[in-house]
């Protein structure tokens, strides 16, 4: 017996060995991905960074901080990783500031045309009708279980409420571009979808002329290829058109929580909330992440422009990306030579965002 026991703990300090070993292969792997401090990074960042305040004030003047060219570009897209709630602060203050300067008013929207319908008639009543709102929101989960919530539904109601303020021929107007949420058959590619409907909803109401915002999944938001599928979502499709100048605004999360709905494939917490899919790591890692960390302060949301004559994102591929471990495909550039920049123009960082919280039914 005595015998018996000595072999099975030498068969658990073996196995604690190599789990021990494992784990520090993991984080020291982790670690040397994500990258120390880069000073020309840091020195290039602290020069083109603006921070964002939820609140409107003179002193927030983003006309000074963002190109010409971004201006006169057609669409401009703000990607998420779903879930967190300053996402939905940002989309906000971008679409305000947007209908503002150049007059757009179409915002396209991860949902499909039947809810954008719904939204209208939402936004052009008389009345705020709450519940008409609310089943938009629940039917988003449909597709995004991650972004429907209590933000999400105050979101629009604000939206819903600076529209009164303008004339008609500014009021914020929503097309609706993803699939339809009922179709479980279609082969033709989710972005594929998206990009069709946006052509259709153009030439069917003589938009050809117009500009267009919208709040997007990451991965709709790169303007090149990706993964070692090489493949191109709605904004590189939409790029590669030429008809279309696109600007591409990413988000970053660093110590936050992102709400993680319960669903069959993925254990969830028991209050739907999780503090481990930040962006460095141990799930998602950003290669480049730690100079962004370095020139910004917690509890903050900052915008940085990453196009600037001298910046060092022209010519390398730090921040173009997310590596993922344990729960799926690795979204990191295809082509190796392509810089960053070409993927996407402008970095918002979110630290210590709150997870979006759980709308009733």
């Amino acid at each position: 017996m005595k015998r018996l026991v000595q072999v099975i703990f030498r068969i658990v300090l073996v196995i604690g060995f190599f789990l021990l070993a494992a784990l520090i292969i993991f984080y020291a792997k982790n670690t040397l991905y994500l990258e120390s401090s880069n000073e020309r990074n840091i020195a290039y960042l602290k020069k083109n960074k603006y921070p964002l305040v939820e609140k409107e004030s003179k002193s927030q003047n983003l006309d000074e901080f963002f190109t010409q060219e971004f201006y006169t570009s057609e669409v401009f897209l703000l990607g998420e990783n779903h879930g967190f709630a300053n996402a939905q602060k940002l989309d906000l203050i971008l679409l305000k500031h947007l209908n503002k300067k150049v007059g757009l008013k179409y915002y396209i929207a991860e949902m499909d045309s039947l809810r954008a319908k719904k939204l209208n008639t939402y936004l052009e009543g008389n009345e705020s009708e709450d519940e008409l709102l609310k089943q938009v929101v629940l039917d988003i989960g449909l597709r995004i279980p991650q972004q429907s919530s209590i933000e999400l539904f105050e979101k629009w109601k604000q939206i819903y409420i600076y529209n009164k303020t303008l004339p008609d021929s500014l009021k914020i107007k929503v097309i609706g571009i993803d699939k339809d949420f009922d179709d479980t058959t279609s082969s033709i590619s989710r972005d594929s979808m998206m990009v069709l409907n946006f052509r259709n909803a153009v030439s069917k109401k003589n938009l050809q002329n117009e500009k267009f915002y919208g709040l997007l999944g990451y991965g709709h938001v790169l303007q090149e290829a990706y993964g070692e599928s090489n493949y191109r979502c709605f904004a590189a499709r939409l790029k590669s058109n030429k008809r279309y100048k696109v600007q591409s605004i990413v988000c970053y999360n660093l110590d936050g929580e992102v709400y993680f709905p319960k669903n069959p494939q993925y254990p969830s917490p028991e209050d739907e909330k999780l503090s481990s899919l930040n962006d460095d790591g141990p799930i998602t890692l950003v290669k480049g992440i730690n100079d962004l960390k370095e020139v910004t302060d917690e509890n903050t949301m900052t915008l940085f422009s990453l196009v600037g004559e001298d910046s060092p994102y022209h010519t390398n591929q730090n921040l173009a990306g997310l590596k993922v471990n344990f729960s799926g495909p690795d979204v990191l550039p295809s082509n190796k030579d392509i810089p960053t920049t070409d993927f996407f123009q402008y970095i918002i960082l979110n630290r210590n965002s709150k997870a979006l919280t759980k709308i009733g039914g």
